[in-house]
């Protein structure tokens, strides 16, 4: 009898644990709009779910004016090179550009003006040569590698035109360009400035320039409700003023020297502006419609990277 309740006991026992459930330990943290759900469910699986809360951007997009503080960029840079060197090369070959007018170009370019803006004359004037060794686009090559660009939009704001799917984003920042010459060349400050060849080889050559620009842009969101899984498109222009230049170059010889000077560059900076991505995920580009220096080079900057705490 004693051994039929033990073995009953031992049934129920048994039983009662077979079909006992753990409790599912699960926990949820919402962020804004992301909800990430981790822990334990009831079968001891380990649970990880991250997605977003439409309800939380259905309930922004009652406001028509959303802000971003500190977005940024970072790219790279480079130019399209349109200076004449071919008139350059001829204008180096004129009798007053003897080898005493090389020696004197700042005079002789004092003399002439500036009114011959992007000419052969004014770029022998700016990068004055030699006859026997003309200038070439080779001298102003870049390293597109180390040539980095870097924006600092210290604010952005988009305003809604229609439904959230079209907007005006417009911004305040600062352009920061880094170009990082392949050759040693050498701006020698001044009236005009002027650009050498120099005897020196460079480990590291570069010109630092940085504006205060407004980009004002028209943007497409494909989906308001869920921008991580929405496309965006922007396109419009930028204008910018110039608040510095500096050149840095260090070698064996000299040592780390830098120079800071307007260097002839354009003081107005205007640009054509985009940004295109999916997700968190975007991309911007922009192209100077002005050249980088306001006589002799005509070149026009262009820069493409990656935007962070945008739209």
């Amino acid at each position: 009898m004693k051994c039929k309740i033990l073995l009953s006991c031992l049934l129920v026992f048994v039983s009662a644990a077979a079909f006992a459930q753990k409790p599912a330990a699960i926990d949820t943290i919402q962020i804004k709009g992301l909800v990430i759900v981790k822990g334990r469910n009831a079968d001891g699986k380990n649970v990880f779910r991250a997605y977003q809360d439409t309800s939380y951007a259905r309930q922004k997009l009652r406001k028509n004016l959303h802000t971003r503080w500190l977005v940024f960029d970072l790219g790279f840079n480079n130019y399209r090179d349109k200076s004449d060197y071919s008139g350059a090369m001829i204008m180096s070959l004129h009798p007053a550009n003897s080898s005493g007018w090389y020696m004197d170009s700042k005079a002789a370019a004092f003399s002439f003006g500036k009114s011959y803006d992007y000419s052969g004359a004014a770029l022998n004037s700016f990068a004055p040569r030699m006859a026997s060794q003309p200038l070439s686009p080779s001298e102003f090559k870049l390293i597109p590698g180390k040539s980095v660009n870097f924006n600092l939009w210290i604010l952005m704001q988009r305003l809604n035109l229609y439904k959230h799917k079209l907007n005006l984003v417009y911004a305040a920042g600062l352009e920061m360009n880094n170009y990082r010459f392949a050759r040693n060349i050498s701006y020698v400050p001044g009236y005009p400035t002027t650009i050498i060849r120099d005897s020196v080889n460079f480990s590291k050559n570069k010109l630092f320039v940085q504006y205060l620009s407004v980009p004002l842009m028209l943007n497409y969101t494909s989906n308001p409700a869920r921008p991580n899984r929405s496309f965006k498109f922007s396109a419009g222009v930028m204008g910018g003023y110039l608040l510095k230049a500096r050149t840095k170059q260090v070698s064996e010889e000299r040592g780390k020297v830098r120079l800071t000077d307007e260097f002839s560059l354009n003081k107005w900076r205007f640009a054509l502006t985009g940004e295109i991505g999916y997700g968190p995920i975007k991309l911007y580009s922009n192209f100077a419609l002005t050249p980088l220096h306001d006589y002799g080079l005509e070149q026009y900057p262009f820069s493409v990277g990656f935007r962070f705490n945008g739209f």
